[in-house]
């Protein structure tokens, strides 16, 4: 695994560090209105799925298959949204987002609607013990 792996600062600033897989970081979107992990290859100067050897891009599809049935016991939406956009973050980064038809921007994309809406403390280290109890029981 790469040594120089440092994570994006507005990856940083935006998520909280919910735990490591073999190859990715899963970080939770600090954001309340949408249930959002966030899958991070540690592998430097990676930005397009296709910067991945055969290897990694094989564990990383294992992973996202992984994380969306973590997002589906998690939060039971009616659809799950995975992307690797990177628009913002050039970082190669993967999103895994419940969707529910009730949420602010269904059917829509979520990004530009509305503002961010921080977890409070608690429910945040609610999310983030669920999240990493469901990781190690899938």
């Amino acid at each position: 695994m790469s040594t120089d792996f440092t994570l994006d600062p507005r990856l940083a600033a935006d998520t909280v560090h919910v735990g490591d897989l073999a190859l990715c970081s899963v970080l939770l979107m600090d954001d309340a209105r949408f249930p959002w992990l966030i899958l991070v290859p540690r592998r430097a100067g990676a930005s397009e799925i296709t910067d991945l050897g055969p290897d990694d891009a094989h564990a990383l599809m294992d992973e996202m298959r992984l994380a969306t049935g973590v997002m589906l016991e998690l939060a039971k939406p009616d659809k799950v949204n995975v992307a690797a956009l990177g628009n913002m973050v050039p970082q190669l980064h993967v999103h895994v987002i419940g969707r529910f038809r009730s949420d602010p921007a269904w059917p829509k994309p979520i990004w530009g609607v509305g503002t961010a809406t921080p977890y409070p403390h608690h429910a945040r280290a609610q999310m983030i013990e669920r999240i990493g109890a469901l990781f190690a029981a899938a």
